[in-house]
């Protein structure tokens, strides 16, 4: 997971620095294809069907549509706003899947573990300041690209087990061209040819983000969610640090604040997430008789 957000950090960048030299449609469109086609050829290396029964279930069709809600308006985040205030409203994911995951999947999250969601959420406000006049309506499309790629998290571990990582982020990638492709389409924007340095970002972006979504997908699937997902707060610290280094920006004391709090709810659940409750068929403490 550590290594994904870090991963991921860097194809933000990226995708942030291409937007200045191509239509965000475009970008979506040229990254979601040439995503999809090396994860094609890994699958079919790995002797996985392409198509199969279990593409079409139902948990796959919703993971699809999350996936390019949450791609879509992340990816206009990226191009609108900061890289540091995008990468730290994101960080309210794991705040959204690990209370999913307890609502939907029955993973055990108690009122401690609730009160730092809680917590966290109450960080994501002071970063988003509504109702003040350093609001900024834009900002909401890194909320709602957040929410999508919590669903996305979460379908993508109720989604069949026959289904491989190469398999999922084959469809995640089509997703995100078919984004694109609408986008543009509602911009009514035309093909720009990218130059060599759009080009080299584009590759690059692609190369990285395959790397990341591959770890991200295996740390979903095979880790508990409530357990593996605070380590997710870790993007912010490459986000940030990026933001800063490529691109000039600077640190509010209310990204401050809320980024302390969302870090601090993440760790608590974190440590609250290693007290496991004993699994089916382990055998039961006795405790001894009290003397009388």
């Amino acid at each position: 997971m550590i290594v994904a957000m870090a991963a991921f950090a860097l194809e933000d960048a990226l995708v942030k620095a291409v937007s200045d030299l191509l239509p965000v449609g475009q970008i979506m469109m040229l990254f979601g294809l040439g995503g999809a086609a090396l994860f094609a050829i890994i699958a079919r290396a790995q002797g996985d069907a392409l198509m199969t029964p279990d593409v079409l279930s139902r948990a796959m069709r919703v993971r699809v549509l999350f996936e390019i809600t949450g791609r879509l308006f992340y990816v206009l985040a990226l191009a609108l706003i900061p890289l540091s205030t995008a990468t730290v409203i994101l960080q309210a994911t794991p705040l959204v899947v690990v209370a999913c995951a307890a609502l939907i999947f029955g993973e055990r999250v108690g009122w401690r573990r609730w009160t730092a969601i809680g917590l966290g959420l109450l960080g994501v406000l002071i970063i988003l300041r509504p109702g003040t006049g350093g609001f900024s309506a834009l900002s909401l499309l890194a909320v709602i690209g957040m929410l999508g790629f919590a669903g996305r998290d979460l379908a993508s571990r109720a989604a069949p087990r026959s289904l491989s990582t190469a398999i999922l982020g084959l469809y995640g990638f089509l997703a995100l061209a078919v984004a694109g492709l609408l986008f543009s389409l509602w911009q009514r924007q035309g093909f720009v040819m990218p130059d060599a340095r759009a080009a080299l970002l584009l590759s690059a972006t692609v190369l990285i983000g395959i790397g990341a979504y591959s770890c991200l997908m295996k740390a979903m699937r095979t880790g508990d969610v409530s357990a593996v997902t605070p380590f997710r707060y870790t993007r912010l610290l490459f986000g940030a640090a990026l933001g800063i280094a490529l691109f000039d920006e600077t640190l509010t004391v209310g990204m401050l604040v809320g980024s302390g709090l969302i870090v601090l709810s993440g760790l608590f659940i974190l440590w609250r997430g290693k007290a496991k409750a004993p699994a089916i068929g382990d055998p039961v403490p006795v405790r001894p008789a009290p003397r009388r």
